[in-house]
């Protein structure tokens, strides 16, 4: 719907407004001691996908788009740099080169010696239980489920045995590495919190740029002059639009969380996390989700891989050996396990609520649910689940494209915002419909742009979104057709538009939608909530 021109006069300065709130929002977080022009700095947004296997969100906090730009640049090559030395999946890397040696001591970086040895370290630390040679196990599992059956014990036995060799042999005096076994390896648990670290360092290290926040996959760093409100994910209801399982204030710390409910096998109708015991060859089963918060991002990402295997007791002492960590648990029954300081970072409450309630609703919003009084009510039962998959662009790593979801009802009228992606704030006229319909509820911008995530690693471009059938207002709607709608823009790229009817009346419906050049794939499931 495009609104008149006096609507739309009154549509605009409702968003000139709404974006102004936001922007001073985003200052909210920042601590005292402030430069004296700190009024001029703002959050700039960057969101790219297919960095590191995932997608990457990099906010930087600056005077102007050029020093953030720089800073972008500074992090972006610094990921570069960092995945060309560890890469366990590029041929090519340092790593990978070094991986196809033999009883030979190869000079190496400084930074395959440091994760060398990090690893070295965190294998003691945890009596076993973090291991690169972990792979050897994982690629049982992922055999045995091909073949629709699981491990046997022999071959269970014979890839522990293999994990219990000594893979390398580091001399710190000619930094060299010598690779001794046959054993597959891969540098995961805690290195993609290295490089986030990493890129970070080097994006603050740039003129102009006060604070950053690097997030690849759900690992986070919050570094320099901000305070950042991080969400965890709820393992078991994990859509993007999902209500969190906690919510932290994080300055000058990493956040790392491991989870078994993004990736895994599936043998004989029954679920195995992808994170094994390197001790027993077993799968993590009883620790479904684990966080970490420690100031050192190597350190999170390597709790929160162990803390998925141990039990908690020995969990709880480890994260006690380390100078400033805390973590969340979340067990398969849904008991919530923290460390005694925990506490201590979670949110009061989130200014982006808090501002959200002060803008007053739409009335077009305050009277949905009351359309039609006789009608029946969407069903409590039943909830939609929204899918979709960002195209791939050939490059390497690609921007993300600016997306808004939504639900209009057979008026065109809009009843809720599911979800707003952008980075800029002048790009939000590209999402051409979304922006000017003046029905629209600007709640939604507030909380995609001022909520970092912390949660398991996702596949690069995937995203899921659920609409529980309640309108701006938090009113269930009347049963009935609907119309979801998913718009893209891509900067320097192309406009995209899906439409799509769904009569939502009790009964369970699937939809794959047309992909196009923006969004590749989407699909609607209409069901009933599992409990």
């Amino acid at each position: 719907m495009i609104p008149s021109m006096t609507s739309y006069s009154r549509f605009s300065i409702m968003k000139t407004a709404t974006v102004a709130l936001i922007a001073l929002l985003l200052l909210a977080f920042c601590p005292a001691g402030s430069s004296t022009n700190s009024t001029l700095e703002r959050l700039y947004v960057y969101n790219y996908e297919n960095v590191l296997g995932t997608s990457l969100e990099l906010k930087i906090l600056a005077a102007s788009s050029a020093q953030s730009e720089k800073a972008r640049d500074a992090a972006l090559a610094e990921i570069d740099r960092e995945a060309k030395i560890l890469s366990s999946w590029d041929p090519d890397s340092e790593f990978s080169r070094w991986f196809r040696t033999r009883e030979q001591a190869v000079p190496i970086s400084p930074e395959l010696f440091e994760v060398l040895s990090l690893f070295d370290r965190w294998r003691g630390r945890t009596h076993g239980a973090l291991d690169a040679s972990a792979e050897t196990i994982t690629r049982v599992w992922q055999n045995a489920a091909a073949q629709k059956r699981l491990p046997t014990a022999q071959e269970l036995q014979t890839a522990v045995a293999v994990v219990r060799q000594v893979h390398w042999t580091l001399d710190a005096a000619n930094r060299t590495a010598t690779h001794t076994s046959d054993a597959p390896l891969a540098l995961n648990s805690f290195v993609k919190s290295y490089i986030v670290g990493r890129s970070a360092d080097a994006a603050l290290g740039v003129a102009g740029a006060r604070a950053v926040i690097v997030n690849i996959g759900g690992d986070l760093v919050v570094r320099g002059a901000w305070k950042e409100v991080v969400a965890i994910a709820d393992p078991r209801s994990d859509a993007e639009n999902d209500a969190p399982i906690a919510q932290l204030v994080i300055h000058d710390r990493a956040v790392a969380t491991s989870g078994d409910y993004r990736r895994g096998v599936e043998i004989r109708g029954r679920h195995y996390s992808h994170i094994v015991d390197p001790r027993t060859g077993q799968p993590a089963g009883r620790i479904i989700s684990s966080t970490a918060v420690a100031p050192n991002p190597a350190d999170a990402g390597a709790l929160a891989t162990a803390l998925s295997v141990l039990p908690p007791d020995e969990s709880r002492t480890l994260a006690a050996s380390i100078t400033g960590a805390e973590f969340l648990l979340v067990t398969e029954n849904g008991e919530k396990i923290t460390s005694r300081g925990w506490s201590a970072l979670v949110a009061p409450a989130t200014p982006a609520a808090a501002a959200a309630e002060r803008i007053p609703a739409a009335p077009k919003f305050q009277t949905v649910a009351a359309q039609q009084p006789n009608a029946a009510v969407w069903n409590r039962d039943f909830e939609l689940t929204i899918s979709l998959e960002v195209a791939r662009i050939q490059e390497a790593r690609a921007l993300r494209p600016f997306v808004a979801v939504w639900i209009e009802d057979q008026q065109k009228s809009a009843v809720r915002t599911i979800a707003l992606w952008y980075g800029k704030f002048r790009y939000l006229p590209e999402l051409h419909i979304w922006y000017h319909d003046e029905s629209l509820q600007p709640e939604n911008v507030v909380w995609h742009i001022m909520n970092s995530i912390s949660s398991a690693t996702r596949q690069p471009g995937k995203y899921k979104l659920r609409w529980d059938g309640k309108d701006e207002s938090g009113k269930l709607v009347p049963a009935g057709k609907y119309i979801v709608l998913i718009e893209a823009s891509r900067e320097h790229g192309t406009y995209q538009l899906i439409r799509q009817e769904m009569d939502f009346n009790g009964t369970p419906r699937q939809i794959d939608l047309p992909g196009n050049l923006e969004i590749a794939s989407a699909s609607l499931d209409y069901h009933q909530i599992a409990h």
